[in-house]
């Protein structure tokens, strides 16, 4: 994320991240209310240093079901606490012990009978609570850099877990598409690596046309809030003027089969960009992939901060779906992660 061109100016700051496990929170932002019957035992969790996947399995364990009968709408980190639903599948509504289950860990803090497994997907966002420490940078800069997303959002690139660990997902990808057999999770994994690469080097390149928050001409857009999309648009002063209230953002393409929706100078970047993904592109049409469309820019709601002391900064915020807060660090400058060293 370091690498990619920030949408708002130069970094203002330096900092670690995660130096203590209680310096990443993040909460699920449920999508539904439980129904109160059913079949599926929804269990509202909290995680400390364990990840979605292990957590799924103890779960799978303490009910003695298959681990396909574990339901949850989105993976979260092992480095952090996170609050995050489970559904366990129980057809008999017979639950072992919760207390069981719980430990330094695990905790269950609700618990709701629902009619059907919990699907991937089903949050309305995440909340988050971020600590940066041993922090230098000036703090009018910082507090203005901070005022500007909340004004105006974030370049909504994918994260680097979408990498892999050593970032050589995407390489991956292109060995699959050579004929390199994979199992099917692994496919699906790659599938998105190379298709994310692709989007972020088309939003890199509108972020360094300064037009990636205020859109140009031929740009299909989408509404804030969904995935609705519209256009393309010829640029005008109204879809302007919705922009600046974050009410609509340019989009960018998901590659797959089919033509881009897009056309005149959006079009134009689009198709530039992407003659440097020949492979890419084919092996993601070869898998049946169909275009789509993702926001250039992502909103950051609630967006509120706190200095502590003049080395220590919290931040609070929420994001939707499929965004990553490790991008409003990255827009603030350059932070260490104590785990992964970068």
């Amino acid at each position: 994320m370091s690498r990619l061109p920030g949408g708002h100016g130069a970094p203002v700051l330096t900092a670690d991240f995660r130096s203590r496990l209680e310096d990443f929170q993040v909460e699920e932002l449920a999508g539904f209310e439980p129904a109160g019957q059913g079949e599926h035992l929804l269990l509202s969790i909290e995680k400390r240093g364990i990840n979605t996947v292990h957590a799924a399995r103890r779960l799978a364990q303490w009910a003695g079901i298959p681990d396909v009968g574990i339901g949850y709408a989105g993976l979260k980190d092992r480095h952090a606490v996170t609050r995050q639903r489970f559904s366990v599948h129980l057809p008999k509504r017979v639950a072992p012990d919760l207390a069981s289950l719980q430990d330094d860990s695990l905790r269950v803090l609700e618990h709701a009978w629902h009619h059907r497994k919990l699907p991937r997907g089903a949050l309305r966002g995440n909340r988050f609570e971020l600590v940066l420490r041993e922090l230098r940078g000036e703090r009018a800069a910082i507090d203005q850099r901070l005022e500007a997303i909340a004004r105006g959002g974030l370049p909504n690139y994918f994260g680097e877990q979408r990498f892999g660990r050593d970032g050589d997902n995407v390489d991956a990808a292109r060995r699959m598409f050579a004929g390199q057999r994979v199992r099917r999770e692994q496919r699906s994994i790659y599938l998105s690596a190379a298709r994310s690469a692709m989007f972020n080097a088309v939003l890199s390149a509108r972020v360094e046309a300064g037009d990636w928050a205020t859109g140009r001409d031929g740009e299909v857009w989408m509404l804030e809030g969904s995935q609705s999309v519209f256009g393309p648009e010829a640029a005008d002063g109204a879809l302007a003027d919705r922009a600046s209230r974050l009410d609509i953002h340019a989009t960018g393409p998901l590659w797959g089969r089919g033509e881009l929706r897009c056309t005149g100078a959006c079009r134009d970047l689009e198709l530039a960009v992407l003659e440097a993904f020949p492979d890419l592109r084919q092996g993601l049409e070869d898998a049946g992939l169909k275009q789509e469309r993702r926001a250039l820019r992502v909103r950051v709601a609630g967006l509120e901060w706190q200095w502590p002391d003049a080395g220590q900064l919290v931040l609070r915020f929420e994001l939707p779906p499929g965004a990553y807060a490790t991008g409003l660090l990255a827009e603030l400058g350059e932070v260490r992660d104590a785990h992964t060293g970068g």
